[in-house]
């Protein structure tokens, strides 16, 4: 079997990527055609989605993706979690889709469970208590009319998936991100969207990764002049189920860090872990590709650096991030270290005073300078990190050898150095597209370009994809 050309789509929380793959039994080139920024706008009445502007771009890199030489056999999106669109019955939006860090969700986790027991709900969905999960964003739906007017709730990728192909379809990876999915028989939850008010019509048949979704609508592939034989094709579309994909581990004795926006820090299992000790833990049990578990606890990630830099450039500010991280690497060890999983973190705003405050607040030197925030920032992460992969091994019984950190932390070698030091093993960094590649490699096995399990997709990227390796330095560690 000769390699073919994949085309994944790729869209995170800041950024979206449509990225063309060359993908055989021994073969695996990526090559980036398309980026664009990506953030929520506030409207007057919240945060939202430009998912309009999203789907444009998505069209612009296939233009772009499909007029190379070899056409590509077909496309896969990928997306982060738990936002949704809902679509009516002549499959208009009802609405421009909320942002999950808008604030219209609070309270509602306490009125949803006032009617379902959190740890019934652990029991069946096996999620980490967020305050911004899809059911208590459905929650807070209820009396604004939207889900009366709507057919169809679908989350970002399906909808873009609908959008391009006309088939309303729920891709089983993030569906299981949005507290309505039964995790033990990965099916809807009649018991949880009763909780939440929601009547199950609007939830579409759910679909596993590596099956067909469908051709190009017509109209679509004739305004856009786009081939009607390209397929869309069905992967990991929570982004992370992709990312694991994608990591060019080996045996059983590790466990991953997805780094990017959000840290996602897990392993994978045969089946769901619902015990009350990893439920007091705030441990998510997510599907993966192949019917596996993602276990794993959400960790606030690289937004805490982000939103810092956009803070201090409004101020005038004209380092950059990677000058400012290179410059906190020579800072010595044992500065402050703040909960980075605060809830105060989460919405968009002046991040570093919120540090600052989060220092002061646990007793802390209060650093003051971006370099040193940085720093701290960076520390802090590194200790949260170490805290889940201990964690996992306590929880899971698991040896835990070493760490593979993907997505764009792993270009940031301060952060793998501080890691490594935390977490006492040594951690494997990249491959940086690991989300991209993990998409691609499952389209081409649908294909049938590549065959064989997810190792086997594994041995792939190790064969042509070099890891950096960053050995613990326990003198160094974080505190």
């Amino acid at each position: 079997m000769r390699a073919q050309q994949h085309i994944a789509v790729d869209l995170g929380a800041s950024s979206g990527r449509v990225i063309v793959g060359n993908v055989g039994p021994d073969v695996l080139n990526i090559r980036e055609l398309h980026r664009f920024g990506n953030g929520p706008v506030r409207l007057p009445d919240g945060l939202h989605w430009d998912v309009l502007g999203m789907y444009r771009e998505v069209l612009a890199g296939l233009q772009s993706a499909t007029r190379s030489s070899e056409p590509p056999a077909s496309v896969a999106i990928d997306s982060w979690g738990v936002d949704y669109g809902l679509v009516d019955e002549s499959g208009a939006l009802v609405g421009e889709p909320y942002s999950y860090r808008d604030d219209r969700t609070a309270g509602t986790a306490a009125a949803t469970h006032a009617r379902i027991d959190p740890a019934r709900l652990y029991a069946i969905n096996g999620l980490q208590e967020l305050p911004f999960t899809t059911i208590y964003q459905l929650a807070a739906e209820q009396g604004t009319g939207r889900l009366e007017r709507a057919s169809s709730m679908l989350l970002i990728a399906d909808l873009l998936g609908f959008w391009l192909t006309g088939e309303r379809v729920a891709e089983a990876t993030n569906a299981s991100t949005t507290g309505l999915f039964n995790a033990t028989h990965a099916t809807w939850s009649a018991e949880v969207a009763d909780a939440v008010g929601l009547d199950e019509r609007l939830l579409p048949p759910l679909r596993e990764p590596g099956r067909p979704l469908g051709p190009l609508r017509a109209d679509v592939a004739a305004e856009m002049g786009l081939p009607t034989r390209l397929q869309a094709v069905l992967v990991g579309s929570h982004d992370t189920a992709s990312a694991v994909v994608g990591v060019p581990a080996e045996g059983d004795a590790w466990a991953y860090l997805s780094c990017g926006t959000w840290s996602l820090v897990g392993l994978e299992l045969e089946r769901p872990l619902l015990s009350d000790r990893s439920r007091a833990a705030n441990f998510t049990n997510e599907r993966g590709v192949g019917g596996t578990i993602r276990y794993l606890r959400n960790v606030m990630g690289l937004w805490l650096l982000q939103e810092s830099v956009r803070t201090w450039q409004q101020h005038g500010l004209t380092d950059t991030l990677p000058a400012l991280v290179d410059r906190s690497g020579d800072m010595a060890p044992g500065g402050p270290v703040f909960d980075v999983d605060d809830a105060v973190f989460l919405p968009p705003g002046d991040m570093p005073t919120r540090i600052q405050d989060a220092c002061l607040r646990c007793d802390q030197p209060v650093p003051t300078e971006p370099v040193a925030i940085v720093r701290c920032i960076l520390d802090s992460l590194a200790a949260a990190y170490a805290r889940a992969v201990d964690d996992l091994r306590r929880l899971t019984g698991r040896e835990i050898r070493v760490l593979h950190l993907v997505g764009g932390g792993a270009r940031n070698a301060v952060l793998c150095r501080l890691t490594a030091d935390a977490c006492g093993i040594p951690v494997l960094a990249g491959p940086v597209e690991a989300t991209a590649v993990g998409n691609l490699l499952v389209q081409a096995s649908t294909a049938g370009a590549v065959r064989g399990d997810v190792e086997t997709l594994r041995a792939l990227i190790r064969k042509t994809h070099e890891p950096r390796r960053y050995e613990p330095q326990p003198r160094r560690r974080a505190g």
